[in-house]
């Protein structure tokens, strides 16, 4: 049984425990065997509206015992947060606890006048006005810090707004991605590992698949399931994908017969897939054309993004004179490359993007070679068998299959 696999238990509160103020049937009596068992126990929610105190108050009047210590809240997680990184003054958009919970590890929440970061909570009450003070802030310079992206939670009556709602139209407005500290990003799982002792034998139990269970696995946890509805995905590698799923928290202690390990596939968890494109060019010489881009400092071939009304043909002559200043004919397909262990980039904004990429083999039709300095910071020919040791890994395939002067295009 799951209950005897694992030796620390992640629980969600919301659709695990209970949902809105009735206890979920079994939870009472999981938590107590469990704690019979001398399992430990830490309780994981996204909320940011309570303070932990209050958490294990609710659960203390449902029947489950519970002590402060065992919570690890959107709202306290932040406040950690804030704190490891000297951050002193903040704009608080969310409920008085989410407040406390901040000026509770010594900083000051102001409601006027400049600040080092907005948070970004959640609270009904919360007005228009201080939405946009939140968005002047960060065009001012603040960092942009949210509890948690959760757009909904479960209620007795239906899905209710949450953080993540708010915190969208502060992005669109302000164009700025936010440091994210809830679940499925690390910082929760981070200072759980820490509590816990790092033990090697711990699981995530939640209701969300996204949230919950791509969280757990980014982390390196194993993740269960609580399934109302069927979910199916059709990739193994998903990191969705539980390593068991349960009806109700009595079930880990039962015999489960569809226990899947699951592994690092070798790739992380992208946000978004888009499609890009990247170019092969030779000069008279036989050289090959390479960039080094500003944002990792590795050298590859010109590549980019295809623009909406644009088409690939398109798009990689306009990158390739953007970034290099140089006009170019294209002249055939050499492959088309969606392989995730080469193709899901992470950008220093923390967004991870999954790129289907097509390659072209191109010829220089003009232009003068020269660095756009803003996406790359050089630009040169290299012979073939003296390229730069720090490339971008899958490029020399790319290049492979140039080279290969194959009728068809690879697909890989």
């Amino acid at each position: 049984m799951l209950a005897e696999k694992y030796d620390v238990f992640l629980i969600d509160l919301d659709g695990v425990m209970y949902i809105g103020d009735e206890l979920l049937p079994g939870s009472k009596e999981a938590i107590a065997e469990l704690r019979k068992m001398g399992k430990q126990i830490y309780f994981l929610t996204n909320d940011p509206r309570y303070l932990r105190q209050e958490f294990c108050e609710k659960l203390l009047r449902l029947g489950v015992s519970a002590h402060r210590e065992e919570f690890i809240t959107a709202g306290w997680a932040t406040a950690c947060y804030l704190s490891q990184h000297d951050i002193r003054q903040v704009q608080v958009i969310g409920t008085r606890s989410l407040q406390a919970e901040i000026a509770g590890k010594g900083i000051q929440v102001v409601k006027q006048g400049e600040c080092q970061a907005v948070v970004v909570g959640y609270c009904e009450h919360t007005a228009l006005g201080e939405i946009q003070q939140a968005v002047r802030q960060i065009e001012n310079g603040a960092q942009f810090i949210a509890t948690n992206s959760d757009i909904s939670f479960p209620g007795n009556k239906g899905r209710c707004l949450a953080t993540g709602s708010i915190v969208q139209v502060i992005q669109a407005a302000s164009g700025q991605r936010p440091v994210i500290i809830g679940k499925p990003y690390s910082t929760m799982f981070q200072l759980a590992l820490h509590k816990a002792g790092n033990h090697t034998r711990m699981v995530m139990i939640g209701d969300s698949p996204a949230i919950d269970i791509a969280g757990a696995h980014r982390n390196g946890l194993d993740a269960v399931l609580v399934e109302r509805e069927p979910h199916s995905y059709p990739v193994p590698a998903d990191y969705r994908i539980p390593n068991a799923r349960l009806n109700n928290l009595v079930d880990l202690f039962q015999f489960h017969s569809e226990y899947r390990e699951w592994r690092y596939p070798g790739f992380p968890w992208p946000d978004t897939i888009e499609p890009g494109v990247t170019a092969v060019i030779f000069n008279e010489h036989g050289k090959v054309l390479l960039v080094k881009r500003v944002d990792n400092g590795l050298w590859g071939l010109p590549s980019g993004h295809v623009e909406m009304a644009e088409t690939v043909t398109q798009a990689i002559v306009r990158e390739i004179h953007e970034e290099t200043g140089l006009c170019a004919a294209v002249e055939k397909l050499v492959g088309v490359y969606s392989e995730p262990a080469t193709q899901v980039f992470s950008y220093p904004s923390g967004k991870r993007t999954h790129f289907i990429t097509l390659c072209f083999l191109c010829s220089i039709s003009g232009g003068r070679l020269r660095a756009d300095n803003s996406e790359v910071s050089r630009v040169a020919f290299f012979d073939i068998d003296a390229l730069p040791t720090k490339l971008l890994p899958m490029h020399p395939q790319w290049l492979n299959d140039a080279l290969g002067k194959a009728d068809l295009a690879q697909i890989r």
